[in-house]
């Protein structure tokens, strides 16, 4: 693993949030924006607000390139898109358990869809 790697994996570990950044499906233009994520591994999830309604998620569907910062150390990656009800359920329990089920159930009204980043 890179040192690269190591330095966005520390970063990880004392931020609540992290910063993407991907590609309009439209535009084409670079759409930056800060998300909560959970991590398991070399594994980062992220959940979009209003699930498969997202803007951002739908970008991801047409160009899963994504490009994350968090701590002023940053990661280019691929992002895999995930949405069989059990597994999403699995990764929105991660979110329940980091940022407390009340904010979770507040703040995502349509948890139907989550995403997939490797870290490694």
């Amino acid at each position: 693993m890179g040192t690269a790697d190591e330095d966005f994996i520390k970063a990880l570990e004392i931020t609540r949030e992290v910063e993407i950044t991907v590609t309009g499906r439209r535009s084409g233009r670079a759409i930056s924006l800060l998300v909560w994520f959970a991590r398991e591994g070399d594994t980062l999830y992220l959940v979009p607000v209003t699930g498969t309604d997202s803007n951002w998620y739908r970008n991801v569907l047409k160009t899963p390139a994504i490009r994350l910062v968090a701590g002023g150390a940053q990661l280019a990656a691929r992002a895999t898109p995930v949405t069989g009800p059990a597994r999403v359920g699995e990764i929105l329990d991660r979110f329940r358990a980091k940022y407390g089920a009340g904010d979770v159930a507040r703040y995502y009204p349509k948890p139907d869809a989550a995403v997939e980043v490797p870290l490694a």
